[in-house]
This record gives C-alpha cells, structure tokens and sequence, in this order.
C-alpha cells in the first residue's frame, strides 16, 4: 500500500492495527483513508500490510499514524498478533452483512487486550453499510461496543461514507 503525501513535522507517533475477520473489509477501508480509492485487486492480506499518514488533530497537535492491516484468516493469526505490540489504537472491523465476523468481536477484543498497549482505544467498526443485506443492526453493534468500552461507527469504503470521521475520531480517542 503507498503512503499518501505527508508533511515531515508531527508531535505524536500512534501505531494503529485493523483487525477482523477475513473479508471484512479491513484493506478496503485503510486504502480508502490513505489514498481515497479501493485497492485495485480483491486479494486478502498476507501477514501484515503497512500504510502512514500524517494528519492534524482537533484536539491540537499532529500526528503521524502507522496503520498495520492485518490478516483475518486464523492461520496468520500467531503472525498479525506480534504487530499489536506498541499499538495504542485499533479498528476492529465486521461486516454488518455478516452475522459470524460480528460474533467474532469478543474474541477479537480479548486478543487486542492481551497483546496490545493496556490502555489501548478500540473502535468497532461497521463496514458495507451501502449494502442491503445488513444483518447485523446498527443499535445492536452500538449497545455491544459501549458493553465492552468501545468506540463506535459504520461505514463503507466503496461508497466512501464515515470514513475519514471514524479515523479522526480513534485518533483523537473519543
């Protein structure tokens, strides 16, 4: 994945991992962020991909934001969670089309706890919101991440709706 243009100055380094399920959409919605378009092939991550991009906050200062996608099959899972180490932030992303990736958040979320930065922020995240066969509803989710202490937002990377405001709003922590 390239990097999008960045200035060279920040205040703050934040290391961010995408986690999830297998076709969720996790690459979709980093391509998305960081070169606003889709990937050009539909191909599941290997291992870890990388992307940064360096953004001002609201909140004041600047970041620059190492983003780590990470593999949704199990088979990588040993692989993806030596790349939570140090990560003070995470996407944690299901489809809402799919009723199994949102059964999966628990396990997820007790994987980001244990290898992650203790006081990492986790935000669960919603994608293909522009698809029709939502299964999983928004007030369920949004019940089920304030439940275990999580941020909250839906999405959708090919209609490019929530995006740059979910990653604002991890990034600033609220």
């Amino acid at each position: 994945m390239q990097q999008a243009e960045e200035p060279e100055e920040y205040d703050f380094l934040y290391k961010v991992v995408l986690v999830g399920d297998a076709g969720v959409g996790k690459t979709h919605i980093l391509s998305r962020f960081i070169r606003g378009t889709l990937p050009r092939s539909v191909q599941a991550t290997i291992g870890v991909e990388f992307a940064t991009r360096t953004l001002s906050l609201q909140s004041g200062g600047t970041v620059k934001a190492q983003f780590w996608d990470t593999a949704g099959q199990e088979r990588y899972r040993s692989i993806t969670r030596a790349h939570y180490r140090r990560a003070v932030g995470a996407f944690l992303v299901y489809d809402i089309a799919n009723t199994v990736s949102f059964e999966h958040i628990r396990h997820w979320v007790e994987d980001l706890r244990e290898h992650a930065e203790p006081d990492i922020v986790i935000m669960l995240v919603g994608n293909k919101t522009d698809l029709d066969q939502r299964q999983v509803q928004r007030a369920t989710a949004e019940a089920y991440a304030k439940g275990l202490g999580l941020l909250f937002a839906e999405v959708s990377a090919v209609a490019t709706t929530g995006i740059q405001d979910a990653f604002q709003r991890l990034l600033e922590g609220e």
